[in-house]
């Protein structure tokens, strides 16, 4: 997949254009399709279809048409198999635009469930596979900061992602010479739901060593050191952290939330003030109909989720 990593001040994404590389020339009748499907496009049409037999050549020439109207791209699969397919050669063909993998990250998934003739909850539960969630994270940045982004997906793409608003204006922007508080920055990043793991290095943590704050954002493959000096940020790198190794130094780095669903806390607030005032009635309601399982059940996975909401800004089963 493509690593983002800090945005480049020299080449902002937004003059990035969508290129073609290929070993071949359009041949046969993708020329005129390629004509077509394009017009089409320009001229506003809904609705336009691709005939052909297997191997003909329609995923380069999908990849042509993308190059002719320079749009962001939206490939949506079949299933997982398919996308994965169709990813690989999009990567292929567009080797210096972000081609993204966004599908669902459950291996497993049971909803909660009760059955009433045995009295017997069954709770929710579920397995994220981390590499597909950090494939999603990758493909929120990506649209968020580029604009020659092609997004391979199946049908989970259709799900809300919570706000995109809020997503990108909760981002962390640092830059060098910056005043900030080395405290402070922890507290951002917990905010945004970074856990500190200063054994276990891994996405969606950090790591704090003196006056070195290191940072693994659930998206590319890099880790972002910020170095302090004082109460001003002295040094800005991203580096391997498989072997330590800096990669880069850069001048700016933009740190996005390592949930989807993460929400400024004035909102989580307010939601979860509704969401007591919801349960109060739905305990009277049980109550009255003399279901007094029913509401003791409510309440109790209700609070459990309010408290995970508290203390960590994001529970199980929230999307």
């Amino acid at each position: 997949m493509s690593d983002a990593g800090p945005l480049s001040p020299d080449r902002p994404a937004a003059d990035r254009e969508f290129r073609v590389d290929a070993p071949f020339d359009p041949a046969g009748d993708q020329p005129d399709a390629i004509a077509a499907l394009s017009d089409g496009y320009e001229r506003g049409v809904d609705e336009q279809t691709l005939l052909g037999v297997t191997g003909s050549g329609k995923t380069n020439t999908v990849s042509w048409v993308i190059e002719e109207v320079q749009q962001p791209t939206l490939v949506v699969a079949h299933n997982k198999t398919l996308a994965a397919q169709l990813y690989e050669e999009f990567r292929s063909l567009f080797p210096d635009n972000a081609v993204e993998y966004f599908v669902s990250y459950y291996d497993y998934y049971q909803p909660e469930a009760y059955v009433e003739s045995t009295d017997t909850y069954i709770d929710k539960d579920a397995s994220i596979n981390d590499e597909i969630d950090r494939l999603r994270h990758s493909a929120t940045r990506s649209l968020l900061t580029r604009d020659d982004v092609i997004v391979v997906a199946s049908v989970s793409a259709i799900y809300g992602l919570g706000d995109p608003a809020n997503y990108e204006s909760m981002a962390l922007r640092l830059e060098t010479g910056q005043e900030l508080d080395r405290e402070r920055l922890l507290k951002r990043l917990v905010d945004l739901n970074y856990e500190r793991n200063d054994v276990d290095f891994s996405q969606g943590t950090f790591r704090v060593r003196g006056d070195t704050v290191e940072v693994y954002p659930m998206y590319g493959r890099y880790a972002v050191r910020v170095e302090f000096w004082g109460d001003e940020i002295d040094r800005i790198s991203r580096l391997d952290p498989l072997d330590g190794e800096i990669v880069s130094r850069e001048p700016a780095t933009l740190v996005h939330p390592a949930e989807h669903y993460s929400i400024p806390e004035e909102k989580l607030e307010t939601a979860m003030g509704e969401i007591e005032d919801l349960l109060e009635d739905r305990i009277r309601h049980f109550e009255r109909q003399g279901d007094l399982v029913a509401a003791q059940r409510i309440e109790e996975r209700t609070r459990f989720d309010l408290e995970m909401l508290e203390e960590t800004g994001y529970c199980s089963g929230i999307e």
